[in-house]
């Protein structure tokens, strides 16, 4: 994974003019056009002829390779203008945070992954068709772990973190691969899990650290040491009416609130020191 990141890092630096500028934008523009054009359609929905379709594709409609990019998720006018503002707004974040060459090649490894899913499917005698929903929504699990205390607004009023909104995104994609699992859509299933997939290879390290921080400041509080230090620090404000008290000099924090008191480590016990003999005392053993 950190290969990966590396490689994509000096890629990206020494080409950051690679892809599509505003890519959002274009997708955005070109699934309205389509949704547009579906709205004047007749005899046959317009989008029906940019699907992705490996048999067709296998005949020479090759421009279904790209063209599914642009298909709305949703027949709903209202529904696909949330979500396409969503969409752009999200995607327009990353692309400044990252640059164009990074998040373009965030966005086509989601197109490649599902194309070879497609493919993959059709071969073993599914249908193949498949679509970027998932690649779409998984945007925000990008932005939320670049930005996960942000606060956005629900319908204008409800204050709340993005992080929090990410974990309802997690349950949602959890529910689509049970649910298609239950319904015995491999194909569905698979989706949500190829955008995840497209997800961690770009923040494996990062979810990584996060995890190893974690890890870290659990062992610290729950060990030894700090039971102890803390145990001492409720009984000697209990029973002598402040927390901190330099065994050198006698300073405690209720006589010096502004003073620094630390902890030595290398003394046989809990001796506390003020900040002028922290690093000039008498080590005690």
């Amino acid at each position: 994974m950190k290969s990966f990141d590396t490689l994509l890092s000096r890629f990206c630096y020494k080409h950051p003019r690679f892809g599509i500028p505003n890519l959002m934008t274009v997708i955005v523009a070109g699934t309205v056009l389509v949704y547009l054009l579906d709205m004047f359609s007749t005899t046959i929905l317009f989008s029906d002829l940019l699907v992705f379709s490996p048999a067709l594709i296998l005949q020479g409609q090759v421009w279904r390779l790209f063209t599914f990019l642009f298909i709305p998720d949703s027949s709903y006018l209202l529904l696909l203008a949330l979500s396409l503002y969503f969409y752009w707004l999200i995607g327009n974040v990353l692309e400044q945070q990252w640059g164009t060459a990074k998040f373009n090649f965030y966005y086509f490894l989601g197109v490649v992954l599902n194309i070879i899913l497609g493919f993959v499917s059709y071969a073993l005698g599914g249908s193949g068709e498949v679509s970027m929903t998932y690649v779409n929504l998984s945007l925000f699990f990008a932005f939320a772990t670049l930005y996960p205390d942000m606060q956005v607004y629900i319908f204008f009023i409800l204050p709340v973190k993005v992080k929090w909104l990410a974990w309802l995104d997690a349950a949602l994609f959890l529910w689509m691969v049970v649910s298609s699992l239950i319904a015995l859509n491999f194909l569905g299933a698979l989706m949500p899990i190829i955008a995840l997939l497209n997800y961690l290879l770009f923040f494996w390290s990062d979810l990584a650290d996060s995890v190893r921080r974690m890890a870290g400041r659990a062992a610290h509080q729950t060990s030894r040491q700090t039971i102890n230090f803390k145990k001492a620090a409720r009984q000697a404000q209990q029973h002598k009416g402040y927390i901190h008290k330099c065994a050198v000099c006698g300073k405690t924090d209720t006589d010096y609130p502004d003073m620094e008191f630390r902890y030595c480590s290398k003394c046989n016990g809990y001796y506390c020191y003020c900040k002028d003999h922290i690093n000039d005392h008498v080590h005690i053993q």
